[in-house]
């Protein structure tokens, strides 16, 4: 086969872009003399075609599962929210937000007003037209006082939303808020109908429609035929199923049961990678695992003992063995090195026995038996780790008990329940998003209950600071104060691994969550 054919076969069958397709003529020397008809030809065989049902193996989700848009726990929901529900905007695969269901937003120049142009004609599956009030009620369905929301920290800055005419919002924040077109991009803030009670119907303006929703078990989505985004949602279905067992999740996919899976088993994956009919993804992003010890409840309360528990885990044990390699180290706080803010001379935190023991025993705490709570639910190979952390902080003189929790409720019963367990994070986009999610201290997702004063005051500044310079030093100093004062432990970023079938097409993915953005259902294809 020519090396021409090559390329025209690779660009057909979805495994390289257009601008890499050019690139490989040009390469040749063949782009200047090569035919507009046949560049056209291309073009039109390399457009995703229509149909299929895309079955989807995950390993997260739970029967205490919910789509309600303030109760998004694990990728399962997440997924399937995603599926039947749009946002104001989106994040494409280099983290910038581009338009959804606003068309475009302007800012008043210190950032504290947003408004936000809706796209015209947007019917929800219900066949009611996309307006401004909906774009309202679902915004201020997490800001109530009386919230559950786990996205209420992400809008705590919003003052007020107004509606200009029928399809324009207006956003008005208590401070400046760069940042905040990114924000308007996380799942919790799908737009849904005004006055949705029932979210577990799945209604929304989303490239599928809910067909079944068996939390735990599996879901079904059919094509939504009037959806207004071009070029997306090509499949007739989507299936969601909960396989947690990641070799069952992975045999699925090897005879053929099911089309992509994530989270595959990093002992093996190395294995898939050689498989004909399989295609891998390695994609580096802002995933990362995290230990929340409660600071508001002892021993933990102690930030002796919280250090001397940093001090007695080996983390480059953690990534070789638990991730075989497959990410990098962490340094207690969750911003990862591709960040934009990333404190890169901030000293990595090392194993260290002595200096472990010596905040332990500062502590008065060298007889206590730490008891350390795990599930794999939290991430494949959390138990594996857990089991590490208990050997190597035995060096130190530090007694940890693993204890095993059942898979099914994990995150309803163990996490933020339990005083010291594990944890999963996909990270998010940006420093001041990721900070408002997980650790400010009102928010709903603070893992580890912590409240740092100095802390909270430079959340605050930081978001609304313009200069870049100040603004990063800011940051520099709140990634200090968690790795040196906060409740999680960080010991490793992971690199997302996921495989699907060789029929499986998708271009520039995303790796701020799991499965290009949770967006796979919307953005991936069947080749042939």
């Amino acid at each position: 086969m020519s090396e021409l054919k090559k390329l025209e076969k690779m660009y057909t069958r979805g495994k390289i872009t257009r601008r890499e397709f050019i690139a490989g003529l040009s390469a040749l020397g063949l782009a200047a003399s090569i035919s507009p008809t046949l560049l056209s030809s291309v073009a039109e065989a390399a457009t995703p075609p229509k149909g299929g049902r895309f079955r989807l193996g995950l390993g997260q989700g739970a029967t205490t599962d919910s789509i309600d848009p303030g109760q998004l726990v694990s990728t399962a929901p997440q997924m399937v929210h995603l599926q039947v529900r749009n946002c104001l905007t989106e994040l494409d695969h280099t983290y910038s937000p581009v338009p959804e269901l606003a068309e475009s937003w302007e800012s008043s120049p210190d950032a504290t007003q947003w408004t936000f142009k809706l796209r015209k004609g947007v019917e929800f599956h219900n066949g009611k037209t996309l307006e401004a009030e909906d774009v309202i009620y679902s915004i201020n369905y997490h800001r109530g006082e009386d919230s559950k929301s786990s996205g209420k920290a992400l809008v705590s800055a919003v003052k007020d939303i107004k509606a200009d005419g029928k399809n324009t919002v207006v956003f008005t924040l208590d401070g400046g808020t760069a940042d905040f077109p990114i924000i308007m991009s996380d799942y919790h803030l799908a737009i849904v109908p005004d006055g949705t009670k029932d979210f577990e119907k799945g209604m929304g303006s989303g490239a599928f429609e809910l067909v079944e929703w068996e939390p735990g078990v599996r879901a079904l989505t059919k094509r939504n035929q009037n959806y207004w985004k071009n070029g997306r949602g090509h499949f007739d279905e989507v299936e969601i199923i909960y396989i947690a067992d990641v070799n069952a999740r992975t045999n699925a996919l090897k005879t053929g049961q099911i089309d992509a899976m994530n989270q595959c088993e990093r002992k093996t994956f190395h294995l898939l990678e050689k498989m004909k009919n399989l295609k891998t993804i390695n994609a580096t992003g802002t995933t990362h695992y995290t230990i929340p010890m409660l600071c508001d409840v002892p021993p933990f309360d102690n930030n002796d003992v919280r250090l001397g528990l940093k001090y007695a885990i080996d983390r480059e044990q953690l990534v070789k063995q638990v991730l075989r390699g497959y990410g990098a180290v962490g340094n207690d706080h969750p911003i990862a090195p591709s960040q934009r803010y990333f404190a890169s001379d901030l000293p990595q935190r090392s194993y260290d026995p002595d200096k472990a023991k010596h905040h332990i025993k500062k502590a008065g705490m060298l007889d206590n038996v730490f008891k350390l709570h795990v599930s794999d639910a939290a991430y494949a190979g959390a138990v594996d780790s857990a089991v590490l952390i208990k050997e190597s902080a035995a060096k130190a003189g530090i007694n940890i008990e693993v204890v095993r929790e059942p898979g099914d409720g994990y995150w309803s019963n163990v996490w933020m329940k339990k005083p010291w367990c594990f944890s999963f994070w996909g990270g998010r986009p940006s420093e001041d998003w990721m900070f408002t999610m997980g650790y400010a201290a009102d928010a709903a997702w603070n893992e580890a209950h912590y409240k740092g004063e100095r802390f909270n005051e430079l959340l605050i500044a930081a978001r609304a600071e313009l200069d870049e310079k100040k603004r990063r030093a800011m940051y520099v100093e709140m990634q200090t104060i968690m790795s040196n004062e906060g409740g999680s432990i960080i010991p490793m970023f992971a690199n997302l691994l996921m495989a699907t079938s060789t029929k499986v097409g998708y271009e520039n993915l995303a790796a701020n969550f799991d499965l290009d953005g949770l967006r796979a259902p919307e953005r991936w294809y069947f080749v042939s």
